[in-house]
């Protein structure tokens, strides 16, 4: 049976020294606000994993009032996210991510982005899209006030 999981996940812009999205350092002059390393495209991703397979969300696995993930590396949830899939009987299809922000230009980073969650989800590089799109100024991401990234899984459950 195929299934179809929707993650997504917003953080605000704060003083800081670049952005981490799908496991890269992303140099820019700002920073997210956020509990664990405020990976939007990792976070939107693992929300669309467990979602696919009916398993909760970021919250109900790694709750932001558990000190054990302050400043975690979000890969670590995606490898977890990967595990409950394959316990629940899913095999990962595919998984496509838009990262929504006005800057920086994230084109350089999408490949090393791409081959880093290929290797947490344990899938063919074929299987994992990213890509990045501005809102023309337009709301909270154009005015830079913050980032925002949806995510789409489709996993088969039952081959």
């Amino acid at each position: 049976m195929l299934k179809t999981g929707i993650g997504i996940d917003v953080h605000a812009f704060t003083d800081g020294d670049g952005l981490v999205l799908g496991g890269v350092k992303v140099p820019y002059q700002r920073s997210v606000s956020s509990h664990s390393d405020g990976d939007v495209v990792i976070h939107a991703i693992v929300d669309a994993l467990l979602g696919a397979v009916g398993a909760g969300d970021l919250g109900t696995h790694f709750p932001s009032s558990d000190q054990r993930w302050k400043d975690a590396d979000s890969r670590l949830f995606l490898r977890e996210a990967s595990n409950i899939l394959k316990q629940a009987g899913a095999t990962l299809n595919n998984v496509d991510c838009t990262v929504i922000l006005q800057e920086p230009a994230l084109a350089p980073h999408i490949p090393q982005m791409r081959k880093l969650l290929a290797a947490d989800l344990e899938v063919d590089l074929s299987q994992v899209s990213i890509k990045a799109t501005t809102t023309d100024h337009l709301g909270f991401t154009g005015r830079g006030e913050g980032i925002a990234a949806v995510a789409v899984a489709t996993v088969e459950v039952g081959i």
